[in-house]
């Protein structure tokens, strides 16, 4: 009867204050045990190992990469250790703590450095190309700050008289790679959950490579599958905030309350939007295994959160939280030529995903076609340019909006429409688009980017606070 529970890196950043919260608390004896953490590096690490996942500035992995000098991927990982050598400093002060998790994040550190500076030496030859070999050395890299954090957490945890257990899944001394079941299975079979607290880390090195197709949410994954591999009774996502019925920074804090309880369904449109409770993929094996989720602020304990369950659904039709996305670009297809082609939708489905653009939605009538993308400026440019080469005849246009929607587990609400439309024109804002699913989970409305936060707020003014849901999202 066991949990396990995933905690960010913001979250991780504060990590005294976990100490009091989630971590020990007011627990003792047993009451520690029959918990798995999976841990992310503290915040900012990853950025440094990597590159900033905001504003893309190189980290150590980008400068190598892009064959920057050789001082100048040395340089970053030096500025990386420095910070985790700080974050030592700042945990455990002048103890031997501190000394062992110096000597640990220092080995890792050279170990990588040297890895990269020998493989640098062999791409120097025509035979060995060093872009065959970079998603090994970014995997090798996002796995040092997961490593870091776990290793202290540890640390910390004996310290205080938890009996706590390093696992190391980045498969540092692994001769070879296991297939990702095989990893986990492998890791806790001799881990007793009622007597140790196992911290994990939230990278595995696997044959499946994570990093290839989740990239940087390779630590949800993770959590989902060692909570399906040793049949939790709960998931829990400790994040530094509420999943509340919207952003309280656009709506203000005394007007958002905590959903309490909603479905798969809900967080798989969040997730649309980029506001992830959980990868869709990680939540997949949750809830083909009916695996509850609880989504909790890792600094209220004693709050009961939001649980994410299979078949929730609320006790009469409301919208449960309004969201959006804000950097929208629609990309406008008119061709005369459009109408019953359909090889129109599949070849542009095809261009916008080789430019890794991320389509969030898209509408049609009889001859034209757009695409609501999220991506980088530079490939919604270049998409524009190539369709216009591709089609001659066709009329492109790309159009700055932003995506606010009204979701819930049924949403099936008597003129929600009618309601919705009213409150924005009421708002002065202008629908660009309006989409509404047959499922009756999310309704999207699409605004000029200028008009995002009003929409929100005008929104979840109108659908939300308004409404009378006291006994339907108040609490779990």
């Amino acid at each position: 009867m066991h949990t396990v529970e995933k905690i960010g890196g913001t979250s991780m950043s504060r990590f005294s204050e976990l100490m009091d919260t989630i971590l020990i608390g007011d627990r003792s004896g047993e009451e520690l045990y029959n918990r798995i953490f999976v841990v992310s590096a503290y915040g900012g690490i990853t950025n440094l190992l990597l590159e900033h996942k905001k504003t893309g500035e190189p980290g150590a992995y980008a400068r190598f990469a892009n064959a920057e000098s050789e001082s100048a991927w040395r340089e970053a990982l030096a500025e990386v250790k420095a910070r985790m050598v700080e974050i030592n400093r700042e945990l455990f002060g002048d103890t031997d703590e501190r000394t062992q998790a110096d000597a640990f994040i220092t080995q890792r550190i050279g170990d990588v450095e040297a890895i990269m500076s020998n493989l640098e030496e062999l791409c120097s030859y025509g035979h060995f190309q060093l872009d065959d070999h970079l998603m090994k050395v970014r995997e090798m890299l996002a796995a040092i700050g997961e490593s870091h954090s776990a290793h202290n957490s540890v640390l910390a945890l004996r310290k205080a008289g938890v009996n706590a257990r390093f696992v190391d899944l980045s498969g540092w001394d692994q001769e070879e790679p296991l297939a990702f079941d095989d990893m986990i299975e492998q890791s806790f079979a001799d881990i007793d959950v009622s007597r140790e607290m196992p911290i994990v880390t939230g990278y595995t090195h696997c044959k499946e490579g994570l990093m290839r197709t989740f990239d940087r949410g390779y630590s949800e994954m993770t959590f989902s599958k060692i909570a399906t591999k040793t049949g939790a009774v709960e998931a829990v996502i400790h994040k530094e905030f509420h999943l509340s019925t919207a952003d309280p920074g656009i709506v203000g804090l005394d007007n958002v309350v905590t959903i309490g309880r909603t479905n798969y369904d809900v967080a798989d449109q969040l997730s649309n939007l980029g506001m992830e409770a959980i990868h869709p993929k990680a939540a997949k094996g949750l809830r083909q295994q009916e695996i509850e989720l609880r989504i909790k602020n890792a600094f209220e304990p004693d709050h009961a959160g939001t649980v994410i369950s299979t078949d929730y659904c609320s006790a009469k039709p409301c919208v449960e939280i309004i969201a959006g996305r804000s950097n929208v670009f629609g990309i406008e297809i008119f061709d005369q030529d459009m109408l019953g082609e359909a090889r129109y939708d599949i070849e542009l489905s095809r261009l916008l995903h080789e430019l890794k653009l991320y389509v969030v939605n898209r509408d049609s009538d009889a001859n034209s076609i757009t695409y609501f993308v999220a991506g980088n400026r530079k490939m919604v440019n270049r998409a524009v340019r190539l369709i216009s080469e591709k089609y001659v005849s066709a009329e492109v246009a790309m159009h700055k909006v932003a995506i606010v929607s009204a979701i819930g587990s049924d949403l099936k609400v008597p003129g929600i429409l009618a309601k919705t439309v009213s409150a924005l024109a009421a708002a002065g804002i202008s629908v660009q688009a309006l989409h509404q699913s047959m499922r009756q989970v999310e309704m999207q409305c699409i605004v000029n980017q200028e008009d995002y936060e009003p929409a929100v707020r005008a929104l979840h003014h109108a659908l939300i606070e308004q409404e009378d849901h006291g006994d339907v999202i108040c609490a779990a």
